[in-house]
């Protein structure tokens, strides 16, 4: 682990949170990174920093200065806590890594998360995917058009990326792996638990199976995480496949339109009469049917976002 990548998990980490310790959130991370560049340091220039250096270098008031110290001291309990996670296999990326997520770097710039938790090959962020979302309690006919998709898509030797839920998402991963392609899957919840299924770690040891997580790997599910996470399922696909969304709610609905307004990547939407689904057509989203033969629309027109090429070189 390089002294950036170190630094970066030890500011951002909700691991060894203890008394007076509280970690930077991404937006706030992204705030201080910036300050970190105008000053000319680097995260790890901050193992060697005073809390008056970071007072007078990076502007910062008395509170956060402490914060940071604070943050700093916990580097040792913090390396230990990492080990141990090692030996599951579970490791940590952060964005001062060659092998980030280059995706969400480009796409989400400083938005994107400063770590993530995974377990499995990296180098599958390098490949083409295309992501699958909708609801979790299916019927048999989202089950099939599900199938059918992925099928496709793996004949085009696209991957699936996922949230890692039950129903759609499970469905996508599965029939992928099936067909000697791979999954991506951007969880929300714990992922100690899920490497407790022998089927999940066969998969993650035989270069199909991918998982990642911003929270730290004994969390419980999170809805705002959960909703924070469809933006990076968006960010890694070439397009995304909405199979089934309710109407007006839930995280299906939500991604998909956050994606219609900012972009990421083309939004399909099975052209089937769900309410959610005819809605998310009404907005933008680009119906296909049973018979789709993989092709994805040019993307349309969408809102520009802010600082998109400023931020993309924030410690790469």
């Amino acid at each position: 682990m390089n002294s950036n990548s170190n630094a970066i998990i030890t500011l951002c980490s909700h691991l060894c949170v203890g008394d007076g310790v509280s970690p930077l959130e991404p937006k706030e991370y992204s705030e201080f990174a910036q300050k970190l560049l105008t000053a000319g340091k680097k995260p790890g220039d901050l193992f060697e920093m005073s809390r008056i250096d970071i007072k007078e270098q990076m502007n910062a008031d008395e509170a956060f200065a402490d914060r940071i110290i604070r943050l700093i001291d916990r580097n040792a309990s913090l390396c230990f806590e990492l080990e141990k996670l090692s030996s599951m296999g579970i490791e940590v990326i952060t964005r001062a890594d060659a092998q980030y997520p280059a995706a969400l770097k480009k796409k989400l710039s400083g938005s994107c998360p400063p770590i993530f938790y995974y377990a499995g090959d990296l180098g599958l962020l390098k490949q083409p995917t295309i992501g699958f979302v909708g609801a979790r309690t299916v019927e048999q006919r989202d089950m099939d058009f599900t199938k059918a998709a992925v099928e496709t898509a793996v004949s085009l030797r696209y991957g699936v990326v996922s949230g890692g839920a039950k129903g759609i998402d499970t469905i996508a991963g599965i029939e992928a792996i099936l067909r000697n392609s791979f999954s991506i899957e951007y969880l929300s919840d714990s992922m100690m638990k899920r490497l407790k299924s022998s089927d999940t770690v066969k998969k993650i040891q035989s270069g199909k199976l991918l998982m990642l997580s911003v929270v730290k790997p004994d969390a419980g599910f999170n809805v705002g995480i959960a909703m924070m996470r469809n933006r990076y399922i968006y960010a890694q696909s070439e397009a995304s496949v909405v199979v089934r969304s309710d109407l007006n709610k839930g995280g299906t609905w939500t991604g998909a339109t956050e994606n219609i307004k900012h972009g990421w990547c083309p939004t399909l939407c099975w052209n089937y009469p769900y309410p959610g689904n005819k809605a998310l057509i009404e907005k933008g989203a680009i119906p296909i049917g049973e018979n789709w033969d993989g092709t994805i629309p040019e993307l349309r027109p969408v809102e520009t976002v802010q600082n998109r090429t400023e931020q993309l070189s924030l410690f790469e």
